[in-house]
C-alpha cells in the first residue's frame, strides 16, 4: 500500500468533510447526554434504562470514519513503482562460434552450454522484446532478423555451426546495422525502439589483430555507443580452457579484459560466467533487466479493498451494537 505520487491529490479535500462528520457525530452525543440529564429522578432512570455500552457503541462510528479516510487515499490515485514488462524494445544476441568454442572447460562444452543459455534467455523473453540472433567467426552472419518468434530464434541457436578465427568487431557491427534496419522500419511517430546488444565470447580478437582497427572490437563498441546501443558483454569460459586444432593443443583461456573494455567503451555492463550455470544466471538476469522496466503504476486498489472491508465490518458492527445501520 503506496502513500506515494498521487495522480488525483484533490480529492483530499473530501476529508473536510470526512472531520465534519466526526464533528457532527461529536456534538450529536453531546446532545443526546444532555437530553439523558433532564430527568429529574436519575434513580429511577437508571433501573428502567438499558445498561450502557460503553465505548463499544461507537466502534461502528469509528469504523465507519476510518473506511472514509481509506477510500478517500483511494480517490487519490496512489502510484508505486512495480515492475512491468516492456512493450517495445530491441536485443540483439550475438554469439561467438569460432573453434574456441568447442573447448570442454565448460561441460558438455563451451558451445553446447551457450546454446542451453541462450536458448533458455530466448524463450523467456518477455513478448513485446524483439529479439534477433548473430552468430561470429571469421565473419558475422546474421541468422534470425529482430522478432518476437521465439521458436525461430531457438532454432537458429540449435543450429549454431564452429569456424575458424575471431572477428568480434563484425558481429558488434552486423547487430548495429541488423537494428538500424529494423528501427527504420518500426520507428513510427515515437522514434525506434530502444535496442541492446548482448555479445557472448570466449577468447580474444584475432581478425583483425588490432582492436581499435576500423573494424575491431573497440571500434565497433564506440559506434554502439554514439548509436546509444550499448553492449552486454558475457565472458564465457575459463583460464585453462584449451583445443586440438590440426593435432595441436591450443591454448584458449578466456579473456576478460577485451570483452570488459568493449561494454566499458559501448556504455554497456560486463559479466562473467566460468560455467553453464553461471551463464544462465547471467542471462536470467539480462532478461529482467531487458524485459521489464521500473514504472509509476497505480496502487490504489489495495486502498480501495481495504476500504471497502472496513465499510462492511463497520455495518455488521452497527447491527450488532445498536441494532441498525449508523
Amino acid at each position: 500500500m503506496s502513500l506515494s505520487g498521487f495522480t488525483a491529490p484533490w480529492w483530499f479535500l473530501l476529508l473536510i468533510a470526512v472531520a465534519g462528520v466526526v464533528v457532527a457525530y461529536v456534538l450529536v452525543q453531546r446532545a443526546r447526554r444532555k437530553r439523558v440529564l433532564r430527568f429529574a429522578n436519575l434513580e429511577l432512570l437508571d433501573r428502567v434504562a438499558p445498561k450502557a455500552q460503553g465505548w463499544i457503541r461507537h466502534v461502528p462510528a469509528i469504523l465507519l470514519v476510518l473506511s472514509m479516510l481509506v477510500l478517500t487515499v483511494a480517490l487519490a490515485g496512489p502510484t508505486a513503482e512495480q515492475r512491468v514488462p516492456r512493450n517495445r524494445a530491441t536485443v540483439m544476441l550475438v554469439i561467438d562460434v569460432s573453434l574456441s568454442m568447442k573447448a570442454t572447460d565448460v561441460a558438455p562444452t563451451r558451445l553446447k552450454a551457450a546454446q542451453d543459455a541462450a536458448k533458455q534467455f530466448a524463450e523467456n523473453m518477455t513478448p513485446g522484446i524483439n529479439l534477433g540472433l548473430i552468430s561470429f567467426a571469421g565473419t558475422a552472419t546474421v541468422l534470425v532478423n529482430p522478432t518476437t518468434d521465439r521458436a525461430g530464434v531457438a532454432k537458429a541457436i540449435d543450429n549454431l555451426k564452429l569456424s575458424e578465427s575471431t572477428a568480434t568487431g563484425e558481429g558488434i557491427y552486423a547487430a548495429l546495422q541488423s537494428i538500424q534496419n529494423f528501427s527504420a522500419v518500426v520507428g513510427g511517430a515515437e522514434g525506434p525502439p530502444p535496442a541492446r546488444v548482448v555479445l557472448m565470447s570466449d577468447g580474444k580478437q584475432t581478425v583483425p589483430q588490432d582492436l581499435y582497427a576500423p573494424r575491431g572490437a573497440y571500434t565497433a563498441a564506440q559506434a554502439a555507443k554514439q548509436a546509444q546501443m550499448p553492449i552486454s558483454s558475457i565472458s564465457f569460459g575459463t583460464t585453462h580452457g584449451s583445443v586440438d586444432i590440426e593435432g595441436k593443443s591450443q591454448d584458449v583461456r578466456v579473456d576478460d579484459d577485451s570483452l570488459q573494455e568493449i561494454a566499458r567503451l559501448s556504455g554497456g555492463q560486463f559479466y562473467k560466467a566460468a560455467s553453464a550455470d553461471e551463464l544462465k544466471r547471467v542471462y536470467a538476469d539480462l532478461g529482467e533487466q531487458i524485459g521489464y522496466e521500473l514504472k509509476d503504476a497505480d496502487a490504489s486498489k489495495p486502498w480501495l479493498v481495504a476500504g471497502t472491508l472496513i465499510l462492511m465490518i463497520g455495518a455488521g458492527a452497527a447491527l450488532l451494537v445498536g441494532q441498525r445501520l449508523p
